[in-house]
């Protein structure tokens, strides 16, 4: 049985095959580790012998060039999720509003510090969009609302002027707002959605991006959150010292300075995305909702197999996926699957036809 906090990628289970597994469950860059952040790791392997720097002013120098926010402003993670914990640690907020289905370690942070935890169920009969008057109305009651965009495991985007509105409501009512913004990277068109800077000008909102998705790094962990001056003090008071590694900063460096491989990932995964969408449409069985990033949700329905036959079959074809019964607001009957290369694209979907035909 699936965990309730349980997360994708964990490829350090035993595999019947003995081979590697093809893993469709965690949504990381489907090129690969940047030649370019590579090479700054072997670079600098033995300044290992050093701790890192705890301020980290060269990656947030290279933060403030790619993001164009100041350098003063930015909170360094070891990893997105960090953040969470960081926040909740530092407020302590007495209660959590989270629109779900999403990412798990909203809750599991908001929990670490006793907070009592209040969703907003967002609808599959209108493909999960959120839910605006719902929201406007937790901003009465609640300490702090936690936001996906784009949201996972659905992939709904929100538009920035709707956010900069919901902040201001929020302002009014002392409700913090924070905004993970993990996978809009992968989007070309980011600026239409993200609302980065504005914790520079509203001090109840924290935005939180994760460097590792996109950038393939998901092992040295890296993010970083753009905090408002008042809260930025306090929140660094929570955190290890020493929170990111060396390696981890280096190739954080050598990544936001990799524009060309930033391109090629945007173009290769907004087509691979498309393809494995529209196959995926052709498979009778399956309802899929409509991707913005790199990874698909998908609701199965199967009559001669269970999903959970359906998953372990997967596993016979070395395929892992992310069963998103854990999820508070999907059943077993969900799967995401992150979008990879074409040609691993293709094994899984015509393994998946093959399972579904028999």
């Amino acid at each position: 049985m699936q965990q309730r906090f349980e997360h994708g990628g964990n490829i350090y289970q035993s595999n019947p095959s003995q081979t590697h597994w093809l893993d469709f469950s965690a949504n990381i860059n489907p090129l690969g580790l940047s030649p370019n952040v590579k090479k700054m790791i072997q670079l600098h392997v033995d300044d290992i012998i050093h701790y890192p720097d705890p301020q980290g002013r060269q990656l947030k120098d290279a933060l403030h060039v790619q993001y164009q926010i100041p350098a003063s402003s930015i909170l360094l993670g070891n990893g997105a999720a960090e953040l969470f914990y960081v926040y909740m640690h530092a407020f302590r907020p007495k209660r959590v509003v989270i629109p779900v289905p999403s990412f798990s370690e909203y809750e599991k942070a908001a929990l670490s510090c006793q907070a009592d935890i209040s969703y907003i169920w967002l609808r599959e009969g209108q493909n999960f969009a959120m839910d605006w008057p719902a929201l406007y109305a937790a901003c009465e009651t609640a300490d702090c609302i936690i936001l996906g965009n784009p949201n996972n495991p659905t992939g709904n985007l929100l538009f920035a002027n709707d956010l900069i509105r919901l902040v201001q409501k929020a302002k009014k009512t002392h409700t913090d707002i924070i905004v993970d913004e993990s996978f809009l990277d992968f989007r070309a068109d980011e600026e239409q959605y993200t609302i980065r800077s504005l914790p520079l000008q509203y001090d109840n909102v924290v935005v939180i991006r994760s460097l590792t998705k996109f950038y393939a790094i998901p092992g040295l962990r890296l993010g970083f959150a753009v905090v408002p001056p008042r809260k930025l003090s306090m929140m660094e008071r929570q955190k290890d010292v020493w929170n990111t590694n060396t390696l981890a900063q280096w190739a954080g460096i050598a990544a936001l300075q990799d524009h060309a491989y930033q391109q090629k990932t945007r173009t290769y995964v907004q087509k691979a995305k498309q393809i494995l969408y529209k196959n995926l449409q052709t498979l009778p069985a399956c309802h899929v909702f409509l991707p913005s990033v790199n990874f698909i949700l998908v609701k199965i329905n199967l009559r001669h197999i269970t999903m959970r036959q359906l998953v372990f079959t997967l596993r016979q074809y070395n395929i892992l996926v992310r069963e998103c019964g854990n999820y508070p607001g999907l059943t077993d009957s969900f799967l995401r699957f992150a979008v990879k290369t074409t040609s691993d694209n293709e094994f899984l979907y015509n393994t998946l036809k093959k399972i579904m035909n028999q």
